[in-house]
């Protein structure tokens, strides 16, 4: 018999997590179609030292950086699996707060979160790379985009085209989607169409991180230890907001923020300006030396494609109540599933989202459809 083919729209953590047990559970084919020329999604580490200097696997984060292994049991016992490195988030010292230009900078007692934030050796991207490996040769496409999906009497033809314009064809039985549901609504031609009401709550259902911006400063040494401080600031004057210490354990030295911009306005902005206002900004909090970092990055994802849409740079960046992952009814029903972190019931748009609503749609993959 004809084994099953599964098409996974998107690698990020919830695209590759889907093909790991897929391919683990046998008797599928599994396709994985990525839009972007690199897999990883909204995770996304890179070399803490541009100039090539750091120490090999030492990384930053410039998607999310953190999971709480007490509240999310799914991704934790993932993590443990894969046998992954983790460690604390460093929180020991004073916080560094702006509230007004007049106030000047105060220092106030800092606070340890809980449950403790963790991070994983080597940046959030070693849970991704780790999948990663454990994929046969040939499932990865990467620079496919999706541009239309059509449900047969056979199953579900899929559309995708490259960077140079080369059209590329699959038929398969089932489509696991592994991306956001707006994006997935904006972007792909869904023949026949939807139906309308899970359409309109697709499209209305906000992207996490797709209206954010991140900045990453990477030194030769934790100064702001030395001075009694955990790195960690709150800002009411910007251009960052909220700034954590980003260093990792033997790595570099860091601190990162998340941008207050909002995205409509960071648009106008040059991003050599932008990153100048943030080194500006390190150093009213923590001094001079925070000015002239070994490297930084700025990584606006309103400004990727395979992220956001037009409607996400006026979202207020909230975590969505997850949407319907399938039609109800209809010839959708039993061949497309939403598998991306949006779908989530726990955690919409965190990192455990991902494994939870992957974890939730197994079931009933190719269920229906032998």
């Amino acid at each position: 018999m004809h084994s099953p083919t599964i098409a996974i729209l998107g690698a990020g953590l919830s695209g590759l997590y889907a093909a790991t047990l897929l391919t683990q559970r046998g008797g599928h084919e599994v396709i994985l179609l990525e839009a972007r020329a690199r897999p990883g999604g909204r995770i996304l580490s890179v070399p803490a030292r541009a100039d090539g200097e750091g120490l090999p696997g030492d990384r930053v984060d410039l998607g999310p950086s953190w999971f709480w292994p007490q509240m999310q049991p799914q991704l934790d016992a993932l993590i443990a699996a894969l046998e992954l490195a983790r460690f604390e988030q460093p929180e020991d010292g004073g916080m560094r707060v702006e509230r007004s230009p007049r106030e000047g900078v105060l220092t106030v007692r800092g606070y340890a979160n809980s449950p403790t934030s963790m991070r994983l050796a080597g940046g959030m991207a070693a849970l991704t790379d780790a999948l990663l490996a454990q994929l046969p040769p040939g499932c990865l496409h990467t620079d496919r985009m999706v541009r239309a999906l059509r449900c047969n009497e056979a199953g579900v033809a899929v559309e995708a085209v490259d960077a140079a314009g080369g059209v590329h064809h699959w038929q398969v039985d089932q489509v696991l989607l592994a991306l956001p549901p707006r994006l997935a609504a904006r972007r792909i031609a869904f023949e026949p169409a939807l139906p309308p009401a899970l359409l309109r709550q697709w499209q209305a259902t906000p992207t996490w991180m797709a209206p954010h911006a991140k900045y990453v400063a990477v030194y030769p040494t934790a100064f702001w230890r030395e001075q009694g401080l955990s790195g960690e600031a709150r800002s009411a004057i910007g251009p960052l907001g909220e700034i954590h210490d980003a260093s990792t354990p033997g790595g570099s030295a860091a601190l990162f923020g998340f941008v207050g911009v909002p995205a409509r306005t960071r648009q106008t902005l040059a991003p050599d300006a932008l990153r100048a206002a943030c080194r500006e900004q390190l150093a009213r909090l923590f001094g001079p030396q925070a000015a002239q970092p070994l490297t930084d990055y700025l990584q606006d994802w309103s400004q990727e494609p395979c992220t956001a849409t037009p409607a996400d740079l006026d979202s207020a960046g909230q975590h969505a109540v997850a949407p319907p992952s399938r039609a109800s009814e209809g010839p959708w029903r039993e061949r497309l599933i939403g598998i991306g972190s949006e779908w989530s019931r726990q955690f919409p748009g965190y990192v455990a989202g991902a494994v939870e609503a992957v974890g939730a749609a197994m079931p009933d993959v190719t269920s229906g459809v032998r």
